[in-house]
């Protein structure tokens, strides 16, 4: 029965070491936001293909703070983050697999909003795409 308890508490030891190596890799490799003032611009880019452009000043670290603060966006609390499922009074029709793409400098940005850091004289687009 020892060797048995011994087997489990070593197993609950080195879950514990890989936990907290994830948890380690996770903080040193997720983006910062930059702190204090920044300006930053938004272009939506709605269904119909006109634009509109949103200059903010903010002092908010992350994209998703932004977008909600600035009432451009909303959406629901999901396991990645902000889903953005409206967009200057523009909602995506998930049944017609439509979603808000994110890029900054026209280039897909790899985080979610909440996740994707701002800095001064960033510029990002939001535009109502169709297909998944």
């Amino acid at each position: 029965m020892k060797t048995q308890q011994k087997r489990v508490f070593l197993a609950l030891a080195a879950l514990l070491i890989v936990a907290a190596a994830l948890l380690g890799v996770y903080r040193f490799t997720r983006q910062n936001g930059k702190t204090g003032e920044k300006t930053v611009t938004i272009d939506v880019i709605h269904r119909d293909a006109s634009l509109k452009t949103f200059t903010c000043h903010t002092d908010r670290e992350f994209l998703g703070e932004l977008l909600i603060d600035g009432a451009i966006a909303s959406g629901e609390n999901g396991p990645y983050g902000l889903f953005i499922t409206t967009v200057d009074g523009e909602t995506a029709d998930d049944a017609a697999q439509e979603w808000w793409c994110i890029t900054k400098n026209q280039e897909m940005v790899n985080t979610s909003a909440d996740q994707t850091p701002l800095a001064d004289g960033d510029k990002y687009e939001l535009t109502l795409t169709t297909g998944y």
